[in-house]
C-alpha cells in the first residue's frame, strides 16, 4: 500500500532533514575547534598570531620607534600576567612585490585561543605605564596614520611527519 505525499511535503521533509544536517555539522565543527586546542595529555596548546604591518614608504622607521615605545612594553606586560608566552617580530631580508609588501610581522604566542580571543581590556595597563594618556593617544594615533595596511593572521603548526 503506499501513503500519498504530497510535494510540499517531500520538499518541507527535505528542507528539515538539511537544517538538522547543518545544525549538527556545525556544533560537531565547533567540538573539534575546541578540542583541537588541547593536547594528548589535557594541555591546551599555544595559539599563535601574526600581526603584519606596511607602513607608507619612508615611515618604517618611524612606526618602529613608536611601536617599540607605546605599544611592546603592554605587550611585554601581558606576558608578566600569563596571557602570553613570547612576542617576536621579524623584517623581511630582500624586497617584495608592493602588492604583497610588508614591512613588519609581529608574532605573538598566546597561552591558548581562549585568552587570544577573549577580548581583553588593556585600558588599565596603558594607564599604568602611560601617565600622559595625551602624548600617547597622539602617537599612537600617528602610528596608524603612517600605515598602509595591517592585518592578524592565526597561524597553525602542520606536522609534515603525521600526514
Amino acid at each position: 500500500m503506499q501513503i500519498p505525499v504530497s510535494i510540499a511535503q517531500r520538499l518541507l521533509t527535505v528542507a528539515v532533514l538539511g537544517a538538522s544536517l547543518f545544525l549538527w555539522s556545525s556544533t560537531a565543527g565547533a567540538r573539534a575547534q575546541q578540542q583541537s586546542t588541547v593536547v594528548a595529555n589535557g594541555k591546551e596548546q599555544p595559539f599563535v598570531i601574526e600581526y603584519y604591518y606596511k607602513t607608507k614608504w619612508g615611515h618604517a622607521e618611524e612606526f618602529l620607534t613608536l611601536f617599540k615605545k607605546n605599544h611592546y612594553p603592554v605587550l611585554k606586560k601581558e606576558i608578566e600576567l600569563g596571557r602570553m608566552l613570547k612576542v617576536s617580530t621579524t623584517v623581511p631580508r630582500y624586497h617584495t612585490t608592493e602588492d604583497g609588501r610588508w614591512d613588519y610581522r609581529v608574532t605573538i604566542v598566546f597561552k591558548n585561543a581562549a585568552i587570544a580571543n577573549d577580548n581583553f581590556d588593556s585600558s588599565a595597563l596603558i594607564k599604568q605605564l602611560y601617565p600622559d594618556q595625551e602624548t600617547y593617544k597622539k602617537e599612537e594615533q600617528r602610528r596608524f596614520e603612517i600605515l598602509d595596511a595591517h592585518w592578524d593572521l592565526p597561524i597553525k603548526d602542520l606536522d609534515l611527519e603525521a600526514r
